[in-house]
């Protein structure tokens, strides 16, 4: 593997850039009429305009991506997260054209991306999931069965969801029928896929991810659990490694769960298997996501991995550079906070602009992953996120007051930013007590 075409945008591409940097790895950049002036641009070996500002004219167009890739000579395609990053077609478009995909085969993408089947995966593999349907529900008569089954409440979730899209809580018959029916629009809408399943509502979860890494040579190890539980709209802000409501015991039982998942999936990549935890400690499969995580960050700090590398020496067919559970050790405490361009107090409604003023924080314990700079215009095309700052401590509440001391130096003018929410949150007392679960963000009132 000589060089990588990144098939994305944003800090994440600039991430990329520096993992192959590190491993002596050539880097092309794509980049739509919106991205000129990015800083993903500016630091890889090449780049290539690949289209227009809308995504489904560059990020999301799999045959510009594989003519760039063919036209600078890349071998490898790195497809970030978001966008392509868990389509199976182009996964199958790198691997019929003779690109390495860093990331999972298609076809077991393919087998993640439709959570009904995921399910029936990880029921085989004995890894615990949510009392639900077997497979698809077909209409509002057997989703009315598979309630007063399961009891309500009951979660109705398209098959090929994500980001909280098509997505129903119903707590009664009546809330069924309406959310059934709201559900099914969306995600056809959202996906071009209706088809939907359920499951039994877990009260007041907490959110628990454990990041794997499994190599081609059937070493597979989990690297630990991140709390996601703070989110908005289904979607995460906060994270944090490790988890307040995990013990070592509870440690052990959900990552081998996600190793025997990965096993059972012969998977082979970095990836997370995302769990939610009863207020009882019991915990349920939610989904996978064959991909690098947002949240990465927290978990390379913890334990001193650099995970986008190893994803990269993975799909080159090398050997984990980690080879036994027991050489992967926690230490310290990291929270990641991300740091979008949205007025929380309008349901985080997004506010691009210029970047008139910006300074960064620095000091112990900091890091910074962006792609923004003074004078830096945001896309109106693509997500809302800056910027995800992660501080790292001895302990929880080293990091939370290093996080609060970066928040206070942090300058960002020109748009408004989330940066007072997390000042909020993390001088919330019951955040301080680590008693969080995934309404706390609604709890607060937003």
């Amino acid at each position: 593997m000589e060089k990588i075409l990144i098939a994305n945008r944003g800090e994440i591409a600039l991430r990329i850039i520096r993992a192959a940097k590190d491993l002596g790895i050539n880097t092309v950049a794509i980049f739509s009429e919106a991205d000129r002036d990015s800083l993903h641009v500016r630091f890889a070996d090449e780049s290539v305009c690949i289209g227009g500002s809308s995504p489904d004219k560059s990020y999301l167009n799999i045959p510009r991506i594989i003519a760039a890739a063919e036209i600078t000579g890349a071998d490898a395609i790195h497809p970030g997260y978001g966008f392509l990053a868990e389509n199976p077609s182009f996964a199958e478009a790198c691997e019929d054209n003779n690109f390495i995909f860093i990331g999972p085969s298609s076809k077991t993408m393919q087998m993640m991306g439709d959570k009904a089947k995921a399910r029936e995966v990880m029921k085989k593999a004995k890894v615990p999931v949510t009392p639900g349907s077997e497979g698809i529900v077909k209409n509002i008569e057997e989703a009315q069965e598979i309630a007063k089954r399961i009891r309500y409440p009951v979660i109705i979730k398209a098959v090929s969801g994500g980001g909280g899209r098509g997505m129903r809580i119903a707590k009664n018959e009546l809330e069924l029928k309406t959310g059934f029916r709201m559900a099914k629009s969306e995600s056809q809408a959202a996906f071009g896929d209706n088809r939907l399943y359920m499951e039994r509502y877990i009260k007041n979860p907490r959110h628990i991810e454990i990041q794997i890494l499994a190599d081609s040579r059937g070493n597979i190890l989990h690297l630990g659990e991140r709390e996601c539980s703070i989110q908005r709209r289904h979607q995460k802000l906060v994270e944090e490694a490790p988890s307040t409501a995990v013990d070592e015991g509870l440690r052990v039982k959900m990552g081998n769960a996600a190793i025997a998942g990965a096993r059972a999936l012969g998977y082979h990549s970095a990836g997370t298997f995302e769990f939610l935890v009863s207020e009882k400690g019991k915990f349920y499969f939610m989904e996978m996501n064959t991909r690098i995580q947002v949240e990465h960050t927290v978990t390379e700090m913890t334990t001193d991995v650099d995970l986008v590398s190893e994803q990269i020496r993975i799909a080159r067919g090398d050997p984990l550079s980690i080879t036994t559970q027991k050489q992967i050790q926690l230490k310290g405490h990291a929270i990641e906070v991300r740091i979008n361009a949205e007025d929380h107090t309008k349901d985080f409604t997004p506010r691009p602009g210029t970047i008139n003023a910006l300074h960064f924080p620095g000091g112990p314990g900091i890091r910074i992953d962006s792609h923004i700079y003074q004078g830096y215009t945001i896309p109106t095309n693509y997500d809302s996120l800056l910027l995800k700052l992660i501080s790292y401590g001895v302990d929880r509440e080293q990091s939370r007051r290093r996080l609060l001391r970066a928040l206070d130096e942090f300058v960002i003018r020109g748009v408004p930013t989330t940066i007072p929410l997390y000042r909020e949150i993390l001088t919330h007392p019951d955040f301080i007590k680590g008693k969080i679960n995934t309404n706390f963000i609604k709890n607060l009132g937003y």
